[in-house]
């Protein structure tokens, strides 16, 4: 392993990572998501400690070996060395490991600086973050919930479209008037100037994702998202030419590279590509930067409350069309945060300006899974330009 030549030792700071803790809410389990909302804490030998959530034991105990004995200021180049750092390229599973620790050194780094990562990010370019609700209370009807939505300030009702199904058996010709019924009352609920969105969950085949989608652009969505499976992205450039309706697409994907054919080809009106899932606010705003030179909207899926408090630092300081994910109507309620972990109100969401990311963390209210305070025993060649930038060995 080649060792930082002492040309480039200007570029660090006296700062190490010593220790890596991660922890489980021991009341979250929601085994249909393969994402899990653990919470890991990376501590450093001044004492400042970062949060960041996502991540599995295995990926999180992988990754963070390769950050002790590490500057955390160097965050750019601690991505670069967790994602490049083994022969096999990194997957959608440790990218999520990945977006959890690289949140926490966003952390770190803020409140050193005593400052919030919106400012680190180029600053506040909006003044919230509007969003849409998931699972609004229902108010007797889907014509009323959808009003009550709106006047709960939301920029947008989303629905999956009320399909009732059983567990083994799904025939979407026998959902599509039905769907439409229901996308009926939702238009009619929350108004001519209402916004609402659809997402049909990947759920149909190339064949009923048309049918629907032109079955209900007459109700003009905003979006409607994952008309179908997201394996082959490619698809959508057969999709594209087949429907008018905005298309969605993003939350079941990682980094930009999963997702840059679909943006640069137009096939896509809005991304929803999230936290930690991407590889963490490093990644994420490339990928905003892509999408403004093509002018695609962000339109983040939720993940937990500490990747959503993260994603107002990301999509306050971006610019063009962004909306973050809500469910229900208030912001998600933990033991284990503080409770202005978010600035939530009358639908939008609002930066604070507490350093970091704002949060304060209560460990008593959750399980520790594992501790990581040594490196990898596993060697990693590390190979360098002339100048000292990462390259693939």
């Amino acid at each position: 392993m080649f060792a930082t030549p002492s040309i480039f030792a200007h570029t660090q700071s006296d700062l190490k990572i010593t220790k890596i803790s991660h922890f489980r809410d021991p009341d979250y389990k929601k085994p249909t998501f393969a994402q899990a909302r653990d919470i890991v804490v990376v501590e450093t030998n001044a004492g400042t400690t970062g949060i960041g959530e996502g991540g599995s034991k295995e990926m999180i105990q992988n990754c963070a070996e390769m950050l002790i004995g590490e500057d955390p200021y160097r965050i750019e180049h601690l991505w670069q060395k967790v994602y490049r750092g083994y022969f096999y390229p990194s997957g959608r599973e440790r990218l999520h490991a990945m977006g959890a620790l690289d949140m926490a050194l966003w952390d770190i780094k803020g409140k050193v600086l005593k400052t919030p990562v919106y400012e680190l990010l180029g600053g506040l370019t909006r003044n919230y973050i509007p969003c849409y609700s998931t699972g609004f209370p229902n108010q007797g009807s889907t014509k009323e919930t959808a009003k009550a939505c709106m006047e709960a300030g939301f920029y947008a009702f989303r629905t999956g479209g009320s399909v009732i199904e059983s567990n083994d058996v799904f025939d979407a010709h026998q959902y599509l008037d039905d769907i439409l019924r229901t996308c009926e009352q939702i238009r009619e609920g929350v108004g001519e100037k209402g916004q609402w969105c659809i997402d049909f969950h990947a759920r149909f085949d190339t064949a009923e994702a048309v049918t629907l989608s032109n079955m209900i652009e007459h109700l003009k969505p905003v979006f409607v998202e994952d008309l179908i499976r997201s394996e082959n992205p490619g698809i959508y450039k057969t999709l594209r030419a087949k429907v008018n309706v905005p298309i969605a697409v993003g939350e079941q994907f990682g980094d930009r590279w999963d997702i840059n054919e679909m943006i640069e080809n137009h096939w896509i009106d809005h991304s929803r590509v999230t936290l930690p899932n991407v590889g963490g606010i490093s990644e994420l705003k490339k990928i905003a930067a892509i999408c403004e030179t093509h002018y695609v909207g962000m339109i983040p899926h939720f993940t937990g409350p500490i990747s959503t408090a993260a994603l107002v630092h990301v999509l306050g300081s971006s610019s063009g069309f962004v909306m973050a994910e809500i469910l229900g109507n208030s912001e998600t309620k933990t033991n284990y945060l503080n409770d202005d972990y978010l600035t939530f109100r009358d639908g939008k969401l609002y930066p604070n300006e507490r350093p970091g990311l704002g949060i304060e963390f209560n460990p008593k209210n959750v399980d520790l899974i594992n501790v990581i305070d040594k490196g990898s025993d596993y060697d990693h060649p590390m190979f360098r330009r002339s100048d000292g930038s990462y390259t693939n060995w």
